[in-house]
């Protein structure tokens, strides 16, 4: 067989990465229109399974050895993870995936205007732009040109995602 081309690879790559934000992010829907009746009874640290800690880089963690697990947007924008943020996984026996925000890092609030392009939605402040979730813009009921309060991590070491607190 001969080598894909890098392109490919990075296309496959990408692929398999939105599959499974896909299917953690359909559980979750699971679980918010089912309830928790199909999760595991108990804490976190009861259920049988591979526990990983990793960062958190605005959309996914990032575990120690530089795989990328994907966490449901929904979990993500509700518990308003920033970059930084340590998190821990339990991949359940049954292929579940649990986190647990574990490790917050120093936070900090600013407001700024929402914009949209390159098919994201960001929020600019002061010349900065800031990614978000579409799930916090969803949630929030928030629109091009309002006014967000957006979290950033507290020493904004080249922060490039924020967590949304409020539209105002």
């Amino acid at each position: 067989m001969s080598e894909l081309p890098e392109k490919q690879v990075k296309r496959l790559r990408s692929l398999i990465q939105e599959a499974e934000t896909n299917l953690a992010a359909a559980k979750e829907l699971l679980i918010s229109v089912m309830g928790d009746e199909e999760m595991p009874r108990g804490n976190v640290e009861d259920v049988a399974g591979k526990v990983i800690e990793g960062v958190f880089d605005g959309q996914a963690m990032v575990g120690p050895d530089g795989k990328s697990y994907p966490v449901p947007a929904n979990y993500a924008s509700k518990s308003k993870l920033i970059e930084g943020d340590i998190l821990k996984l339990t991949i359940a026996d049954d292929g579940g995936f649990i986190y647990k925000q574990i490790g917050p890092v120093a936070r900090r609030q600013i407001i700024g205007t929402l914009v949209q392009h390159d098919g994201g939605y960001y929020v600019e402040v002061g010349g900065q732009e800031y990614r978000v979730l579409l799930a916090s813009v969803t949630y929030f009921k928030a629109r091009v040109g309002d006014q967000v309060s957006i979290i950033i991590p507290e020493d904004n070491r080249d922060a490039v995602w924020a967590a949304v607190e409020a539209a105002l």
